[in-house]
């Protein structure tokens, strides 16, 4: 157990440690520079780039929706009985998520063990060739590829950690086929303002003579798309639509729920095609044609078992349901309100009498809040509540979830700054203009109050109200909170149920669900 600890403790280091930062900043301004320190450290680590060629790798990335095509195609290849290698990011609760064998998180014990090995013979290099240790991010992916290696899984899923062209996860050569899910913009920071521009890092990642599979994108992305694949010399097809496929059980179910899940599921439909193609006709590729082919029982299967966590992801426990989604872009939370806004109904239907809605959001990095904060108005919330990205105030061991790179008065503004954007939205402090008396004279539009709590697991126990059997553990003490704010609360005991949507960002979601899935953080 401590050795674990030791090593999480020991890999949270990598997040802030200043050469590493300082390193980052020098290669931003050469990309290039990226893929030549990962090398380095892969061949400091006792890893050869020929060797990954041995993974079979299918190699995804994109804007949203990839970690779900990577879990839609690794639940199908898995069906199939082929000993899958996963890698993929954020966490929600343990960084050993990451890193799954079989669609299972490594277990502690491996995870201790190649975690070990690969920081030994990393920490052992850096003196003589003046080396650093790697940063947080490249630090997971070369322990990925060990832990593949050493398993021997039959295939890899690479999930790209951001953007492609520069990403750590591309010193991979020849992985089987790949997949562009759908593009937005996002982390502009690192990829640049444009569409155009993103598509172009995205892009990076096709290999000569590696088929790639993409889904319907925005005009501009597709032309960048079809440039840097001919450009790269390439084979891209675009997925046909998910209704487009004939199988025998009628239209095919997916574990996933949400609309623009079904683009993910023809991806990946497309991607464990390819692999299973080039697996059993080895040598030959055949003629690979991309319409809509009619999918196996077994795929049909994969689909309908896969499960992601975090994303519209609905948890009931007693009188209170929780709707996860960790959208943090606005197409992703567009989407996102649209699954609740649907799935939030249904569960109302069936109530015993009043339910009360509440949003607990956080957002953080470079997002813009405001605009995120905007799309959540329509679905009319009694109550919005801010918090940080922090499991628990009080001062617990919990390594997993620590990030160095922020402080907690930063967290804290934020919140402050997200509740200010609310209140903007909502007319709440919005005195411009004349009032229009129409609106006044008909029933006000209802206002949700604001809070802003510490931490998660104080505005988890406010929220539920004791009313959550998991939350009411007695070991989970319960934090102080002001009399004026206890009376507020009286909605919130009175309602027949409590719904509550959990959005903004997936460190959020994740801290959420170490609190209310026990299993999840042993």
């Amino acid at each position: 157990g401590c050795r674990h600890v030791d090593a999480i403790c020991t890999l949270n280091t990598l997040q802030t440690n200043a050469s590493a930062l300082e390193q980052v900043r020098r290669e931003r301004s050469h990309p290039r520079l990226q893929l030549q320190a990962m090398r380095g450290f892969l061949e400091r680590a006792g890893l050869t780039v020929e060797e990954l060629d041995h993974l079979n790798i299918i190699h995804v990335t994109g804007t949203k929706g990839k970690g779900s095509t990577c879990a839609f195609t690794d639940q199908i290849l898995r069906s199939y009985g082929f000993r899958t290698g996963f890698y993929s990011s954020p966490h929600l609760v343990q960084v050993r998520e990451r890193i799954r064998i079989n669609g299972q998180p490594i277990g502690k014990e491996l995870f201790t063990k190649y975690f070990w090995q690969v920081y030994g013979r990393l920490d052992e290099t850096k003196g003589a060739l003046g080396g650093t240790m790697p940063s947080y991010f490249r630090f997971l992916t070369i322990l990925a590829f060990h832990v593949f290696l050493q398993e021997k899984v039959d295939l890899s899923v690479i999930e790209v950690g951001i953007g492609g062209a520069y990403d750590c996860t591309n010193i991979i050569r020849r992985p089987w086929v790949c997949g562009i899910s759908s593009l937005g913009i996002d982390h502009t920071q690192i990829l640049g303002d444009t569409i155009e521009k993103i598509a172009w890092q995205k892009g990076g990642i096709f290999k000569p003579g590696v088929p790639a599979f993409t889904v319907k994108q925005p005009e501009d992305a597709m032309v960048m798309l079809r440039s840097r694949a001919t450009e790269m010399r390439c084979p891209l097809w675009v997925c046909p639509e998910l209704e487009d496929y004939q199988a025998d059980c009628g239209p095919l179910r997916l574990g996933l729920a949400g609309q623009h899940q079904r683009s993910n599921a023809s991806l990946a439909l497309q991607l464990s095609h390819t692999w299973l193609h080039k697996r059993c006709l080895p040598g030959g590729t055949g003629d690979l044609y991309v319409a809509p082919f009619k999918p196996s029982p077994i795929m049909v299967k994969g689909l309908a078992d896969t499960e992601w966590p975090g994303r519209n992801q609905t948890l009931k426990h007693g009188a209170v349901t929780y709707f996860l989604d960790g959208a943090h872009t606005m197409r992703s939370m567009q989407a996102c309100v649209h699954w609740f806004r649907e799935t939030a109904a249904q569960h109302e239907r069936t109530a015993s009498g009043p339910v009360a809605r509440v949003v607990l959001f956080n957002a953080t990095g470079e997002r813009d809040s405001a605009v995120l904060l905007k799309l959540l108005v329509p679905c009319h919330f009694d109550f919005a509540v801010f918090c940080p990205n922090i499991t628990e105030a009080i001062a617990s061991c919990n390594a997993d979830q620590q990030n160095f790179n922020v402080s907690v008065e930063n967290m804290l503004t934020r919140c402050l700054d997200n509740e200010r954007h609310w209140h903007l939205h909502n007319g709440l402090g919005n005195t411009k203009g004349p009032p229009l008396l129409i609106e006044d004279s008909l029933a006000p539009e209802k206002k949700a109050d604001t809070l802003v709590f510490p931490c998660i697991l104080s505005a988890l126990q406010w929220i539920t109200q004791g009313r959550d059997p998991v939350l009411a553990d007695p070991a989970k003490r319960d934090l102080p909170v002001k009399p004026s704010i206890m009376a507020k609360a009286a909605l919130l005991c009175d309602a027949a149920e409590i719904h509550i949507l959990v959005t903004g960002s997936l460190h959020l979601v994740g801290g959420v669900l170490k609190h209310l899935d026990a299993a999840s953080s042993k």
